[in-house]
């Protein structure tokens, strides 16, 4: 799916969803047409480019990169890639380059299976696949990486080997939180700017059963996931319930703007409060890896949940009532006390 992160096609975004967001009153629908109206708009996109930039990159990367001598980032900067546009595209391979790890030991424990070169694109805003398997291939001829992964012929990953990534400083703590869990933990302190740049905290919401959402625009999972949340937030919020949103643009130096952001949110109909996530919250929250990632917090600040990747609302209602004491038994809701 096309990605707009220029002035450009956000502005085409904005005159044509005028006419077309009124098609239908389904969500899904509205999340639909606004992922087709990002993908016309895309289609526009000047010379500048940022997906284009980097694929320039990528491209240089695999061309020049030398199995046993690592890539080093700083030079490409100062060197090769000195535009502020290009300069960008490299802080985020950078970062994925220490995350990719760790999200591939929480999927795999998660989902019981490796990640597949696509999933992998998706969760770190590559372009495609073919991305994923050139930053892979970085890491296996880099000498300062564990060699933690077995790869097929096709580029797929076949194994990967958990304890040499437990044992490397720099992934060992967060490796031990994912695997070692959250349920019946405290709610680490969470607090943020709103979209409306108002200070927020979860303190904020006590007394109330919260479902904590960590999302970055445009994830595949988390645009299906959208709606869903806004019908569990229409539901129950009445009763003493709330999504709160932490969006992880910033902190994954991703290049979309407020302006698209409230487009987005406006589309789907987005009726909770989303707090931009800072590295922080982040790191308190085990240095998320998978997106969506959610944490189903108890009135009394438990986390009692912990939910990674899409869930539907039918998925999540049966612990979000349980969370609440709500017996649905007889289809009415009463509180348990």
């Amino acid at each position: 799916m096309g990605r707009l992160v220029c002035l450009r096609p956000i502005l085409v975004v904005a005159k044509m969803t005028t006419s077309v967001v009124n098609i239908g009153n389904s969500l899904p629908m509205k999340a639909a047409m606004f992922m087709l109206v990002s993908a016309i708009a895309a289609s526009t996109v000047s010379a500048e480019d940022p997906v284009e930039i980097e694929k320039r990159i990528i491209e240089y990367v695999k061309d020049n990169m030398k199995r046993g001598e690592p890539l080093i980032v700083s030079k490409l900067h100062n060197e090769v890639f000195t535009s502020p546009e290009e300069r960008a595209v490299l802080a985020k391979l950078n970062a994925a380059f220490f995350r990719i790890p760790l999200f591939i030991v929480e999927y795999e424990k998660r989902k019981g299976r490796l990640p597949t070169l696509e999933e992998i694109s998706g969760q770190f805003d590559f372009y495609g696949p073919e991305e994923a398997d050139v930053v892979l291939s970085v890491m296996e001829g880099d000498p300062r990486v564990p060699k933690f992964l077995r790869r097929h012929s096709t580029g797929e990953l076949m194994a990967i080997d958990v304890h040499k990534i437990q044992t490397d400083e720099r992934f060992n703590l967060a490796v031990e939180r994912q695997l070692t869990g959250w349920v019946g933990q405290p709610a680490p302190k969470i607090m943020g700017m709103n979209f409306d740049g108002i200070e927020t905290t979860l303190s904020d919401f006590n007394g109330l059963t919260v479902l904590v959402y960590v999302w970055f625009t445009n994830c595949p999972p988390c645009v299906k996931m959208g709606p869903e949340l806004v019908a569990l937030q229409n539901t129950y919020e009445s009763q003493g319930f709330t999504v709160l949103g932490l969006n992880a643009d910033k902190v994954l130096e991703l290049q979309y703007d407020d302006a698209y952001r409230a487009e987005y949110a406006r589309t789907i109909g987005v009726n909770y409060t989303n707090l931009h996530l800072t590295d922080s919250v982040r790191a308190a929250l085990g240095n998320v890896n998978i997106f969506p990632t959610l944490f189903l917090v108890d009135r009394e600040g438990t986390i009692v949940k912990h939910f990674v990747n899409f869930h539907s609302s039918d998925d999540l209602r049966p612990d979000i009532e349980s969370t609440m004491g709500l017996d649905v038994s007889d289809n009415r809701y009463y509180f348990l006390n």
